[in-house]
């Protein structure tokens, strides 16, 4: 991977006494794995400094057409690799007129004056710029092109959904000005991504923390479309660590029988046991954190790595100043307790996805009590509502919280060791001798993680 450069923003944002580590961790690093932003922060680096760079596109096939109640749709299709041919141009040009975007609506613009820039491109999805130099009021837009998916992990639907709601109910987020038959048209912000040393800064680190309270204010039943007679788990919704972990299990073990693989990782990862492990350390957190009464159930972001950080280049006049954070990259949000989202944030603190190993975690990074102290307080000045807290009472949420967070650590390394192993497929089915990043040997060190935690609570 190449050193941290400049990343602009391509995904969906949402606009404007303590004790030590987490249990069982030990001083020596931990693989992890490369998030979908990364890897996007990445090729957008690289296009921006290297045009001739070649990126892989998806080409035109069986894609499944994403429509959202409440959102244009133009009966178009895009063929991503054609991107730089006039019919393209063309075509793009009629979809955005379909959608109906206000600042394109001049009709002196042609498809020569439309200039498209390659962002990232890869089987399952392309990202462009799309802007006219022409006509300085026609603002920069985002295309998304999708490609074939395996759908095993990524519901599109639920994600076009998502982005859907949080803006156009809650003001959170990009404008999503329509779709077409095999992609989508986004508002587009300039900024750049946040780096590894960026989330240790105390300020950044109190934006975050303004920002996660934020987003856990939206209501989860008005995501997951339930209502408060068909609130919970088991009936309109279920906390995803545990939904995830019971998806993502069965395809797991059909990875873990590929015989690329060794039987010295099979034994070491063996689901079996995770299987009876998982279900005892359930059984003792529903006996210490209650659904209702302790770890709130919020609307979670449950992958807030830096990568997926990203902060405005230009910050407007009266903007909040936390505002400036944006976050990016909703496949994974869902229903989950605050304190899983939390948790899994100071994780990433351990991570740094542009050093000369970004596939290694040095947990001696996490948090330190003040540290964590510093964001828990700006979590709860924003995400509180009534009367200003008393230094007992922040003290005494300060204390639960961090208990709290404690408790959901395990599950953090259990459902990213097990979608390490089913991200894994591609690459022993391939038989590839050296991976891009190595998801098996990422699964096992969670895995270990979520065993010595849980050694450590029970």
């Amino acid at each position: 991977m190449s050193p941290a450069q400049p990343t602009l923003a391509m995904s969906p944002i949402i606009s404007p006494s303590l004790s030590g580590p987490p249990l069982g961790l030990e001083n020596r690093p931990l693989i992890r794995r490369v998030s979908t932003s990364s890897v996007k922060s990445i090729a957008s680096a690289i296009v921006a400094s290297a045009s001739s760079s070649v990126v892989s596109l998806p080409a035109a096939g069986d894609v499944e057409v994403v429509k959202e109640e409440g959102l244009k749709h133009a009966d178009i299709t895009l063929e991503a690799r054609q991107y730089t041919k006039a019919p393209f141009l063309q075509k793009l040009l009629d979809c955005i007129r379909t959608l109906k975007i206000s600042s394109w609506l001049n009709q002196n613009i042609v498809p020569q004056d439309v200039k498209v820039d390659k962002v990232s491109g890869s089987l399952t999805n392309a990202v462009f710029f799309v802007s006219c130099p022409t006509t300085p009021e026609a603002k920069t837009l985002l295309l998304r092109i999708y490609g074939p998916s395996s759908g095993e992990m990524i519901s599109r639907p639920r994600e076009l959904h998502t982005l859907h709601i949080l803006s156009s109910q809650y003001g959170l987020g990009p404008r999503v000005y329509g779709t077409f038959e095999n992609g989508r048209i986004e508002e587009y912000f300039d900024s750049k991504a946040l780096t590894a040393s960026d989330t240790r800064n105390p300020q950044i680190s109190r934006w975050i923390g303004a920002r996660m309270a934020e987003l856990h204010s939206v209501d989860v039943e008005v995501i997951e479309e339930t209502s408060a007679e068909t609130r919970g788990e088991g009936k309109g919704w279920e906390i995803s660590a545990k939904k995830n972990v019971k998806a993502w299990l069965g395809p797991a073990k059909e990875v873990l029988q590929l015989p690329a693989l060794s039987q010295a990782d099979r034994e070491e990862l063996d689901l079996d046991k995770f299987k009876q492990d998982w279900d005892r350390y359930m059984k003792w957190l529903a006996s210490v954190d209650d659904v209702t009464n302790a770890s709130r159930r919020v609307f979670a972001h449950n992958d807030a790595q830096y990568g997926n950080l990203l902060r405005l280049t230009k910050v407007k006049d009266g903007l909040a100043p936390h505002r400036q954070i944006i976050v990016v990259d909703f496949e994974y949000a869902s229903p989950n307790p605050a304190t899983f989202d939390i948790a899994n944030h100071f994780h990433e603190w351990t991570a740094n996805y542009h050093s000369s190993t970004p596939h290694l975690l040095d947990p001696s990074r996490y948090p330190t009590p003040s540290e964590r102290r510093n964001f828990y307080a700006s979590y709860l000045e924003h995400a509180h509502k009534g009367a200003p807290l008393t230094d007992a009472e922040l003290t005494a949420q300060l204390d639960k919280l961090d208990e709290q967070i404690r408790y959901w650590s395990p599950s953090s390394h259990a459902m990213w060791a097990v979608w390490g192993i089913v991200q894994a497929r591609d690459d022993l089915q391939n038989d590839v001798k050296e991976p891009e990043f190595d998801y098996i040997g990422y699964a096992k060190c969670r895995m270990a993680s979520f065993r010595r935690e849980i050694a450590a609570l029970l």
